[in-house]
Protein backbone atom coordinates (compact mmCIF):
# COMPACT_ATOMS: atom_id res chain seq x y z
CA UNK A 1 0.00 0.00 0.00
CA UNK A 2 1.38 3.41 -1.13
CA UNK A 3 2.41 5.91 1.89
CA UNK A 4 -0.39 8.38 1.97
CA UNK A 5 -0.16 12.28 2.71
CA UNK A 6 -1.99 15.20 3.68
CA UNK A 7 -3.98 13.23 6.49
CA UNK A 8 -3.72 14.87 10.14
CA UNK A 9 -3.94 12.92 13.68
CA UNK A 10 -3.66 13.05 17.32
CA UNK A 11 -0.10 12.24 18.02
CA UNK A 12 -0.72 10.82 21.21
CA UNK A 13 -2.43 7.59 18.78
CA UNK A 14 -1.86 8.01 15.34
CA UNK A 15 -4.48 6.84 12.81
CA UNK A 16 -5.58 7.59 9.56
CA UNK A 17 -8.77 8.35 8.09
CA UNK A 18 -11.47 5.56 8.89
CA UNK A 19 -9.25 4.44 11.63
CA UNK A 20 -6.81 3.00 9.44
CA UNK A 21 -3.61 2.04 11.57
CA UNK A 22 -0.23 3.89 11.27
CA UNK A 23 2.25 1.17 11.16
CA UNK A 24 0.46 -2.10 9.43
CA UNK A 25 -2.02 0.28 7.41
CA UNK A 26 -5.10 -1.57 8.24
CA UNK A 27 -8.38 -0.62 8.74
CA UNK A 28 -11.72 -2.20 10.82
CA UNK A 29 -12.88 -5.53 9.10
CA UNK A 30 -9.56 -6.65 7.91
CA UNK A 31 -8.35 -8.33 11.31
CA UNK A 32 -9.20 -11.93 12.06
CA UNK A 33 -9.36 -12.45 15.77
CA UNK A 34 -6.88 -15.63 15.22
CA UNK A 35 -3.45 -13.88 14.28
CA UNK A 36 -0.23 -15.56 13.02
CA UNK A 37 2.79 -13.56 13.81
CA UNK A 38 5.76 -14.40 12.07
CA UNK A 39 8.86 -11.86 11.63
CA UNK A 40 9.77 -12.27 7.88
CA UNK A 41 7.04 -10.75 5.50
CA UNK A 42 7.79 -13.69 3.35
CA UNK A 43 6.77 -16.26 5.80
CA UNK A 44 3.34 -14.15 5.61
CA UNK A 45 2.65 -15.93 2.27
CA UNK A 46 4.08 -18.62 2.57
CA UNK A 47 1.54 -18.92 5.78
CA UNK A 48 -1.64 -17.53 3.31
CA UNK A 49 -0.52 -19.98 0.63
CA UNK A 50 -1.58 -22.96 2.96
CA UNK A 51 -5.06 -21.76 3.61
CA UNK A 52 -8.60 -22.28 1.52
CA UNK A 53 -9.08 -18.75 0.85
CA UNK A 54 -6.58 -15.57 1.43
CA UNK A 55 -6.46 -11.72 0.43
CA UNK A 56 -3.58 -9.80 0.54
CA UNK A 57 -4.28 -6.43 2.76
CA UNK A 58 -1.23 -4.43 3.10
CA UNK A 59 2.16 -4.00 3.09
CA UNK A 60 3.91 -1.32 4.82
CA UNK A 61 6.82 -0.68 7.32
CA UNK A 62 7.73 -4.48 7.25
CA UNK A 63 4.58 -5.39 8.43
CA UNK A 64 2.48 -8.04 5.21
CA UNK A 65 -0.89 -8.93 6.23
CA UNK A 66 -3.35 -11.35 4.68
CA UNK A 67 -6.52 -12.54 5.88
CA UNK A 68 -8.19 -15.63 4.90
CA UNK A 69 -10.17 -18.89 5.99
CA UNK A 70 -9.13 -22.50 6.96
CA UNK A 71 -11.96 -24.95 7.04
CA UNK A 72 -14.40 -21.69 7.49
CA UNK A 73 -12.39 -20.51 10.38
CA UNK A 74 -11.44 -16.41 9.73
CA UNK A 75 -7.83 -16.07 10.42
CA UNK A 76 -5.17 -13.06 9.58
CA UNK A 77 -1.41 -13.69 9.28
CA UNK A 78 0.59 -10.10 9.88
CA UNK A 79 4.81 -9.63 10.09
CA UNK A 80 6.45 -8.40 13.09
CA UNK A 81 9.46 -8.06 11.75
CA UNK A 82 12.48 -8.86 13.58
CA UNK A 83 12.88 -7.89 17.15
CA UNK A 84 9.97 -6.38 20.10
CA UNK A 85 10.14 -2.96 19.33
CA UNK A 86 8.40 -3.59 16.02
CA UNK A 87 6.77 -6.82 17.50
CA UNK A 88 4.99 -4.26 20.01
CA UNK A 89 3.73 -2.27 16.75
CA UNK A 90 2.32 -4.54 15.53
CA UNK A 91 0.24 -6.06 18.58
CA UNK A 92 -0.83 -2.78 19.81
CA UNK A 93 -2.50 -1.90 16.29
CA UNK A 94 -3.53 -5.24 15.69
CA UNK A 95 -5.46 -5.35 18.72
CA UNK A 96 -6.88 -2.14 17.94
CA UNK A 97 -8.86 -3.61 15.23
CA UNK A 98 -9.89 -7.02 17.32
CA UNK A 99 -7.33 -9.45 17.10
CA UNK A 100 -7.40 -11.39 20.51
CA UNK A 101 -5.79 -14.46 20.16
CA UNK A 102 -2.20 -14.44 18.58
CA UNK A 103 0.38 -16.86 17.87
CA UNK A 104 4.23 -16.44 17.45
CA UNK A 105 5.67 -18.44 14.29
CA UNK A 106 8.89 -18.30 13.96
CA UNK A 107 12.78 -20.07 14.16
CA UNK A 108 14.95 -20.33 17.15
CA UNK A 109 17.73 -21.21 18.35
CA UNK A 110 18.52 -24.35 20.99
CA UNK A 111 20.75 -24.71 23.83
CA UNK A 112 20.46 -28.31 24.41
CA UNK A 113 22.03 -30.94 22.71
CA UNK A 114 19.22 -33.07 22.61
CA UNK A 115 17.04 -30.95 20.50
CA UNK A 116 17.02 -31.59 17.13
CA UNK A 117 17.37 -29.37 14.08
CA UNK A 118 13.95 -29.08 12.82
CA UNK A 119 11.91 -29.80 16.40
CA UNK A 120 9.65 -27.08 17.22
CA UNK A 121 9.74 -25.53 20.49
CA UNK A 122 6.06 -24.19 22.25
CA UNK A 123 7.04 -21.50 24.41
CA UNK A 124 5.87 -21.47 28.06
CA UNK A 125 7.35 -18.08 29.07
CA UNK A 126 10.20 -16.30 27.71
CA UNK A 127 12.69 -14.44 30.13
CA UNK A 128 12.23 -10.71 29.26
CA UNK A 129 15.68 -9.49 27.48
CA UNK A 130 13.54 -8.67 24.38
CA UNK A 131 14.00 -4.17 25.13
CA UNK A 132 10.84 -3.29 24.48
CA UNK A 133 8.28 -5.15 26.80
CA UNK A 134 9.94 -3.09 29.84
CA UNK A 135 8.43 0.02 28.30
CA UNK A 136 5.11 -1.63 29.45
CA UNK A 137 5.45 -2.63 32.76
CA UNK A 138 8.44 -3.78 35.48
CA UNK A 139 11.11 -6.61 34.18
CA UNK A 140 9.75 -8.39 37.75
CA UNK A 141 6.44 -9.24 35.62
CA UNK A 142 6.26 -12.60 33.96
CA UNK A 143 5.99 -13.16 30.04
CA UNK A 144 3.61 -15.85 30.33
CA UNK A 145 1.78 -17.81 27.31
CA UNK A 146 -1.69 -18.22 27.75
CA UNK A 147 -2.37 -21.89 29.04
CA UNK A 148 -5.55 -22.55 25.87
CA UNK A 149 -2.79 -21.62 23.21
CA UNK A 150 -0.30 -23.87 24.73
CA UNK A 151 -2.26 -26.67 25.18
CA UNK A 152 -3.87 -25.84 21.58
CA UNK A 153 -0.26 -26.00 20.49
CA UNK A 154 0.26 -29.03 22.16
CA UNK A 155 -2.64 -31.04 20.76
CA UNK A 156 -1.98 -29.79 17.22
CA UNK A 157 1.81 -30.81 17.24
CA UNK A 158 0.63 -34.57 18.32
CA UNK A 159 -2.15 -34.14 15.69
CA UNK A 160 0.50 -33.82 13.30
CA UNK A 161 3.09 -36.28 14.66
CA UNK A 162 5.64 -33.43 14.57
CA UNK A 163 8.41 -33.57 17.40
CA UNK A 164 8.05 -30.79 19.79
CA UNK A 165 9.66 -29.75 23.38
CA UNK A 166 7.70 -27.28 25.95
CA UNK A 167 9.46 -24.58 27.94
CA UNK A 168 11.09 -21.47 28.72
CA UNK A 169 13.02 -19.77 25.69
CA UNK A 170 15.21 -16.49 26.15
CA UNK A 171 13.58 -13.78 24.28
CA UNK A 172 16.64 -11.29 23.10
CA UNK A 173 17.18 -7.54 21.94
CA UNK A 174 20.21 -8.72 19.67
CA UNK A 175 20.71 -12.16 17.48
CA UNK A 176 24.27 -11.34 18.13
CA UNK A 177 25.95 -10.17 20.92
CA UNK A 178 22.48 -10.48 23.04
CA UNK A 179 22.73 -14.62 22.14
CA UNK A 180 26.37 -14.94 23.14
CA UNK A 181 27.66 -14.71 19.71
CA UNK A 182 30.63 -12.71 18.72
CA UNK A 183 29.72 -9.36 17.15
CA UNK A 184 31.73 -7.18 14.32
CA UNK A 185 35.49 -8.21 14.11
CA UNK A 186 35.01 -10.66 17.49
CA UNK A 187 33.44 -7.94 19.62
CA UNK A 188 33.32 -9.72 22.85
CA UNK A 189 31.83 -8.93 26.31
CA UNK A 190 32.80 -10.78 29.46
CA UNK A 191 29.14 -11.41 30.32
CA UNK A 192 28.68 -13.22 27.17
CA UNK A 193 30.92 -16.04 28.22
CA UNK A 194 28.31 -17.50 30.85
CA UNK A 195 25.37 -16.48 29.22
CA UNK A 196 24.49 -19.56 28.13
CA UNK A 197 26.04 -21.99 30.78
CA UNK A 198 23.63 -19.76 32.94
CA UNK A 199 20.21 -19.62 31.33
CA UNK A 200 20.85 -23.85 30.72
CA UNK A 201 21.11 -23.76 34.42
CA UNK A 202 17.84 -22.24 34.95
CA UNK A 203 16.53 -24.89 32.50
CA UNK A 204 15.78 -22.49 29.08
CA UNK A 205 14.88 -24.14 26.06
CA UNK A 206 16.26 -21.57 23.30
CA UNK A 207 17.05 -18.18 22.53
CA UNK A 208 14.47 -15.92 19.83
CA UNK A 209 13.72 -12.55 19.53
CA UNK A 210 10.02 -11.79 19.50
CA UNK A 211 7.66 -14.05 22.33
CA UNK A 212 9.05 -11.91 25.63
CA UNK A 213 7.28 -8.58 23.97
CA UNK A 214 4.33 -10.30 22.25
CA UNK A 215 3.49 -12.67 25.60
CA UNK A 216 3.74 -9.63 28.15
CA UNK A 217 1.93 -7.29 25.86
CA UNK A 218 -1.37 -9.73 25.71
CA UNK A 219 -1.30 -10.62 29.47
CA UNK A 220 -1.57 -6.53 29.93
CA UNK A 221 -4.04 -6.43 27.28
CA UNK A 222 -6.01 -9.23 28.71
CA UNK A 223 -5.78 -11.36 25.20
CA UNK A 224 -4.12 -14.55 24.56
CA UNK A 225 -0.93 -15.19 22.88
CA UNK A 226 1.34 -18.14 22.67
CA UNK A 227 4.42 -18.63 20.24
CA UNK A 228 5.96 -22.27 18.15
CA UNK A 229 9.17 -21.81 16.75
CA UNK A 230 11.22 -24.28 14.63
CA UNK A 231 14.43 -25.26 15.57
CA UNK A 232 16.99 -24.03 12.80
CA UNK A 233 19.84 -23.76 15.39
CA UNK A 234 21.71 -25.59 17.74
CA UNK A 235 24.05 -23.74 20.10
CA UNK A 236 25.85 -26.78 22.02
CA UNK A 237 26.33 -28.48 18.47
CA UNK A 238 27.22 -25.51 16.86
CA UNK A 239 24.88 -26.53 13.48
CA UNK A 240 22.56 -24.41 12.06
CA UNK A 241 19.59 -25.40 8.84
CA UNK A 242 16.87 -23.46 8.01
CA UNK A 243 14.24 -26.37 8.16
CA UNK A 244 11.37 -27.14 10.04
CA UNK A 245 9.83 -24.33 9.24
CA UNK A 246 6.65 -25.82 7.22
CA UNK A 247 6.10 -28.03 10.31
CA UNK A 248 6.05 -24.44 12.74
CA UNK A 249 3.27 -23.51 10.04
CA UNK A 250 1.38 -26.70 10.47
CA UNK A 251 1.41 -26.85 13.76
CA UNK A 252 0.05 -22.89 14.20
CA UNK A 253 -2.26 -23.28 11.69
CA UNK A 254 -4.06 -26.28 13.34
CA UNK A 255 -3.86 -24.75 16.88
CA UNK A 256 -6.22 -21.96 15.29
CA UNK A 257 -8.38 -25.01 14.38
CA UNK A 258 -8.49 -26.38 18.01
CA UNK A 259 -8.58 -23.06 19.73
CA UNK A 260 -11.79 -22.39 17.36
CA UNK A 261 -12.80 -25.58 18.49
CA UNK A 262 -12.96 -25.51 21.79
CA UNK A 263 -13.97 -21.26 21.38
CA UNK A 264 -17.57 -22.80 20.14
CA UNK A 265 -17.77 -25.36 22.92
CA UNK A 266 -16.91 -22.81 25.51
CA UNK A 267 -19.64 -20.77 23.81
CA UNK A 268 -22.48 -23.36 24.17
CA UNK A 269 -21.75 -24.13 27.70
CA UNK A 270 -21.46 -20.81 29.10
CA UNK A 271 -17.70 -21.37 30.23
CA UNK A 272 -15.56 -18.32 29.93
CA UNK A 273 -12.33 -21.12 30.34
CA UNK A 274 -11.51 -23.85 28.20
CA UNK A 275 -10.38 -27.40 30.73
CA UNK A 276 -9.90 -31.02 29.24
CA UNK A 277 -13.41 -32.47 30.83
CA UNK A 278 -15.03 -29.16 28.61
CA UNK A 279 -13.98 -31.15 25.27
CA UNK A 280 -13.03 -34.37 26.20
CA UNK A 281 -15.98 -36.07 24.09
CA UNK A 282 -15.76 -33.79 21.27
CA UNK A 283 -14.16 -34.16 17.79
Amino acid sequence: MARKSGWESEASRPEMTGRLQYHIRCRPGDIAKYVLLPADPGRVELIAQTWDERKEISRHFGHVTYSGEVGGIPLTACSTGIGGASAANAVEELAELGADTFIRVGTTGAIWDHIELGDLIITTGAVRYDGASSQYVDLAYPACADYEVVAALVEAAERLGHPYHVGISASTASFYCGQARPGFQGYWQSWMNDKIADLRAAKVLSFEMEAGTILTMSNLFGLRAGSVCAVVANRITNKFADIGVDRCIQVAIEAVRVLHEWDVVKAAQGKRRWHPSLTATVR
